[in-house]
């Protein structure tokens, strides 16, 4: 006899009570959320169990960049689970046409590949990049270079290259031939892309890291040391992309375009995607049977995903994704000068923005954090020293106001213990 099935627990019961304890009893202990669970939300507005309201600037890492079910993407679900679900690429589907033909035609790419994650876009960008240098150039041709601290995903390879090494202990053996240089740095740049590298991967913007904007002269840099030696320049716009810095994709912004772009995150708004992007001569590297997946490109979720493209990449959207910005880093650089013993000067791109702590602080992000969420407000760290911003692109006047608020106030229940 199976004792679970005995026991008396309907198997698929959905009013089963569970709270916040169930996840250390259920649960692989890889993550250690916070002690509130959310059981509804609506644009920026999240519920918690007992009825708590928060104010949600994290949009769920920089996801849900039209909010909380947002109207327009639920009827685009709804109609689609009401139309077709899957087929697998052994079959086409019109909604993942639709949704390349889109980002095709609004950037520099030729050629689409969809998986379900920022992770497996980058391992498709990186195993591309691979096959491409073999092929054209011979196996010699194999090396990855990356920039320390950055963040590329959890599977082996990506990890590996992330150059984070927090992230890769214990999990050796590490895959071979990737090297990492420091991020901004011209110098190191020039030393290491040498003509035995497939590709250079670098966030335009580097999120995890630290909220770090890419130098312009940097990333100009890498392009062309890529294009005298013959690599593949790959755009990480994962968190960067689908209009988080005001313009569709950071590459934009700074002038600089890559071979690969991978994207992911905000292009579901929550619902699993991930995408790479690459010109035609680039992508024949991967014939057929090279590479594959088997939820990538289903219909749920590029209908959904095109969708979220048709509203974010228009102008006057945009445009208020940049005003929203102005007004949001002129809070954070006031807030800065009025707790200088808290916080150094703001830092990031559009909605993307990180604060520091200022150097007493050093290593509390995450405290100061849960003294915001006690007050109602949801932000993010990246990493240890510093608080990170990225709310809906949809965030109203009024939000910003009351988000500012609540950042003073919590900068006062933390500095008084």
């Amino acid at each position: 006899m199976n004792a679970k099935l005995d026991s008396g627990v309907t198997s698929g019961n959905t009013t089963r009570p569970v709270t916040r304890q169930t996840f250390d009893e259920v649960l692989v202990p890889t993550y250690a959320p916070a002690a509130m669970v959310p059981v509804r939300a609506s644009g920026l507005d999240v519920w918690d169990q007992e009825g708590k309201h928060y104010l949600d600037f994290t949009s769920g890492i920089a996801v849900t960049s039209l909010g909380h079910c947002n109207p327009v993407i639920v009827e685009a679900l709804t109609r689609q689970a009401n139309t077709l679900w899957h087929v697998g690429n052994g079959y086409t589907n019109e909604p993942v046409l639709r949704l390349a033909s889109a980002l095709i035609e609004a950037t520099f790419a030729d050629r689409a590949f969809f998986a379900n994650s920022g992770a497996e876009a980058n391992e498709a960008a990186l195993k591309l990049a691979r096959k491409y240098a073999h092929a054209k150039f011979g196996p010699q041709k194999s090396r990855i270079v990356s920039c320390y601290a950055s963040f590329h995903g959890r599977t082996l390879f990506t990890v590996s290259v992330g150059g984070q090494s927090k992230y890769t202990e214990g999990f050796e053996p590490l895959p071979p031939s990737i090297n990492h240089i420091n991020y901004n740095d011209i110098e190191s740049a020039r030393a290491a892309i040498t003509d035995d590298v497939a590709a250079v991967i670098v966030e335009p913007i580097q999120g995890e890291g630290g909220v770090i904007p890419g130098d312009v002269e940097f990333l100009k840099t890498l392009r062309e040391l890529c294009d005298q030696t013959g690599a593949l320049l790959i755009f990480d716009e994962v968190q960067s992309g689908v209009g988080r810095t005001g313009a569709l994709y950071d590459y934009m912004n700074v002038g600089v375009t890559p071979d690969i772009l991978t994207s992911a995150k905000a292009l579901g708004n929550g619902y699993p995607i991930g995408a790479m992007l690459t010109t035609e001569a680039i992508a024949q590297a991967l014939n057929v049977g090279s590479h594959g997946t088997t939820y990538g490109g289903n219909p749920l979720a590029t209908t959904i995903a095109l969708a979220v493209v048709e509203q974010i990449n228009q102008p006057a959207f945009l445009a208020r994704v940049r005003e929203a910005s102005a007004k949001i880093f002129a809070n954070l650089e006031k807030l800065a000068a009025d707790y200088p013993q808290l916080f150094a000067k703001p830092r990031g791109k559009g909605l993307l923005i990180g604060v520091p702590m200022a150097d007493a602080q050093k290593g509390k992000s995450k405290d100061y954090t849960k003294a915001a969420e006690k007050l109602g407000l949801m932000l993010l760290i990246a990493g240890p020293d510093v608080v990170r911003l990225a709310p809906a692109l949809v965030v109203s006047d009024a939000q910003i106001v009351e988000a500012d608020r609540i950042m003073r106030a919590a900068a006062d229940a933390f500095l008084a213990g």
